[in-house]
């Protein structure tokens, strides 16, 4: 059995007790510094012997392989963005029917294969067409990270949206639930093995810390001269092949952000990700065997 990661030292926010302030939230954060500290470790706490699955997000999309030559995933930002943390996995296969009513009643939910414990996993508990999800972990987070929940990312489902949150996980001492909206009445399918739910850390406070700051590109005149660069030199590649539409398929983009590079060919900063590996779950439960597996 691989062995627990050391755990950093945890400051618990009492519930009702809020710490205060930027000072005291980066006093709490610094004690957990990935860059010095290693692994930051995320305790998924089972609430059943048999939770939904959890593992690291697909960095594949279905309808991203059916674009010709799979051109979306040449979208750096977006393929990274595909694996951006881990996904819960919808342990059966089921069906969400909506009539449009504001009761809890008018939401129909129907499993379509034998998977146990359903009515525990996917409920009807706030009207209006929104279908809740138990995602069966209780999270903990170290001081001063929370969880982003949220859909999987760039993988629209019709008829149906993610509703996100942000939650307080290095505190909380119960588990939060995952909500899909229903957009009109009729029936939306979730199959087994989909994912429902995304989570990913982000820390508290920097959203507050980051100060936006509009200013004109003549205030950075080296930054302005890189940014001319590169529009003259898409300018002409677009000219270049716009007569060429076999061309335009099969170049239809310039490699500089893919590489890290400037539109001059130099290499640009040093922390530029064109990968993203997440880790995958490691079962640390005593016993974490499946009764159904032995002879």
């Amino acid at each position: 059995m691989p062995t627990a990661p050391a755990k950093p030292p945890r400051v618990v926010a009492q519930p009702g007790c809020p710490v205060a302030g930027l000072d005291a939230i980066e006093r709490i954060v610094g004690q957990v510094d990935p860059g010095t500290s290693g692994p930051v470790p995320l305790e998924c706490f089972t609430l059943s012997d048999h939770p939904p699955p959890l593992a690291p997000a697909r960095a594949d999309r279905t309808w991203m392989d059916r674009v010709y030559g799979r051109h979306p995933y040449r979208c750096l930002p977006m393929a990274i963005a595909n694996g951006y943390g881990w996904e819960i996995l919808c342990p059966a296969a089921f069906e969400v029917r909506w009539t449009g009513g504001a009761t809890t009643d008018a939401l129909i939910l129907r499993q379509r294969d034998g998977a146990p414990h359903f009515d525990h996993f996917a409920v009807s508990n706030f009207g209006y067409g929104i279908v809740t999800f138990h995602p069966g972990y209780l999270f903990r987070t170290p001081p001063g990270w929370h969880l982003f929940a949220t859909g999987p990312m760039n993988d629209p489902k019709h008829g149906a949206g993610a509703l996100s949150g942000v939650i307080e996980t290095d505190w909380l001492p119960y588990p939060f639930t995952m909500n899909w909206k229903l957009t009109r009445p009729g029936t939306v399918s979730f199959e087994k093995g989909e994912p429902f739910c995304l989570i990913y850390p982000v820390r508290q406070g920097d959203v507050e810390r980051m100060q936006p700051q509009i200013k004109t590109m003549a205030d950075e005149p080296d930054l302005n001269r890189q940014h001319e660069a590169w529009r003259s030199s898409r300018a002409e590649f677009k000219n270049r092949n716009k007569n060429n539409p076999a061309l335009q398929a099969k170049e239809a983009w310039q490699r500089y952000y893919f590489t890290g590079k400037g539109p001059d060919g130099e290499a640009k900063p040093i922390t530029h990700q064109h990968k993203l590996r997440t880790t995958v779950p490691i079962d640390l439960r005593l016993d974490n065997t499946d009764p159904t597996d032995k002879p």
